[in-house]
């Protein structure tokens, strides 16, 4: 019997995850990039417990952790220095069976394009339509034609999947505000644990990376497509926001090459009323971008992937098997985006009677709540794997 055969649409981190579940299961995969080769240009990326137990399901896990850091702790701070909220990170690698690791997005986008045959990776290969012809799925693309069994749309938040056939679907909604992101030269002393510092409508993060660098995020309250221009630009405009906040903030902007800032702004995208259409499925940000909050993009894509590759294994009713994934991943990830949005909302109050009172409730939060509210997200385990107790609880 010949190999089912998947085109997959996107070469990050969801598609190429997805490519590796199929592929490990006995399908012929092509991954159809649009860029000249597989590779990120962003910064860090904090990979949770959810996220440790997709990849262990891939059989990667272990790479990816030997690439990675571990971070211990980590918290909330205000505008002060003070500790708002505290997470012991230990606690949660205890509770979830996987710690937190942070590294960069081009090493684990590495790890898994090389976990596939180099023949299954199509860069420069630019979707130019998708269609079913009434015998199945069509890619047309600068490389040719496919006509797979499957097509796994995984390009992203601007989709031409998504565009192709949900044109009935909502375009992606703006959050507010723009991501900084930035990665530091190697510090002589660097902090043993990350944190967020709150402010009046804009927020500083920092994160630990091997090789005693910090991986540094940052949002502010502003219009769209209110860039600069240039990274030089953009890194004159964070001094100017947050080169006065409490200590590590000065110190690791200074540590942060100035062409070497990374803006973006934030969007989510309002939700689907399906994730597949004959046989075709979207996964990752196609499906169900969401902001980066809760640290949780890049998890869910992994997931998303894991789940489908379960669900096309279970039955050879390909039409029965996307069901089935609709079913499991669309109102989970449709919830992880609605939680993330109203966190952003939060982390942005700029109404000092409002920020002082969100400031108050984050610091008479108990640990023990804080962690038992993450559980609903971090708790996830693949298909088929014994559950946990909270597995089902909604996000």
């Amino acid at each position: 019997m010949p190999k089912r055969y998947a085109t997959v649409v996107g070469g990050g981190i969801g598609g190429l995850a997805a490519a590796v579940a199929l592929q490990r299961r006995g399908w012929r995969v092509e991954v159809l990039e649009r860029a000249e080769r597989f590779t990120e240009i962003g910064a860090g990326i904090s990979l949770w417990p959810n996220a440790l137990a997709a990849l262990d399901a891939l059989g990667l896990a272990g790479a990816v952790r030997d690439l990675g850091a571990v971070e211990t702790a980590g918290g909330v701070r205000d505008l002060r220095g003070r500790w708002l909220s505290r997470t012991d990170n230990a606690e949660l690698a205890r509770r979830f069976g996987h710690p937190l690791v942070v590294l960069h997005r081009a090493d684990l986008l590495r790890v898994l394009a090389e976990a596939l045959p180099a023949d299954s990776l199509r860069p420069g290969s630019e979707v130019l339509a998708v269609r079913d012809d009434g015998h199945g799925p069509v890619v047309e693309h600068r490389g040719g034609e496919s006509r797979p069994d499957l097509v796994v749309g995984a390009d992203g938040l601007h989709s031409a999947v998504r565009g192709a056939l949900w044109p009935e679907a909502a375009g992606p909604r703006y959050a507010g505000y723009p991501a900084w992101r930035m990665v530091t030269e190697p510090l002589d002393e660097p902090p043993a644990e990350g944190a967020a510092t709150w402010g009046n409508g804009e927020r500083f993060g920092y994160t630990v990376l091997p090789g005693r660098r910090m991986y540094c995020f940052a949002t502010a309250s502003l219009p769209p497509a209110s860039a600069l221009g240039s990274p030089a630009a953009e890194y004159a405009e964070l001094l100017r926001r947050f080169g006065d906040w409490p200590d590590p903030v000065p110190a690791l902007l200074a540590a942060v090459p100035a062409d070497a800032v990374l803006r973006h702004d934030l969007y989510d995208l309002p939700p689907l009323r399906t994730f597949v259409r004959g046989r075709v499925a979207l996964l990752g940000d196609a499906a169900h971008a969401m902001t980066p909050n809760l640290g949780q993009g890049a998890c869910q894509a992994l997931e998303d992937a894991v789940t489908l590759a379960h669900c096309l294994d279970e039955t050879g009713d390909p039409a029965a098997a996307l069901r089935s994934y609709d079913a499991l991943r669309r109102p989970r990830t449709q919830a992880v985006v609605r939680r993330s949005a109203r966190l952003g909302a939060v982390g942005q109050l700029a109404w000092p009677p409002a920020v002082l009172l969100r400031d108050t409730a984050a610091r008479l939060t108990p640990v023990r709540a804080t962690l038992r509210s993450m559980t609903p997200v971090l708790s996830w385990t693949p298909p088929g794997a014994p559950a946990t107790e909270t597995e089902n609880e909604s996000p």
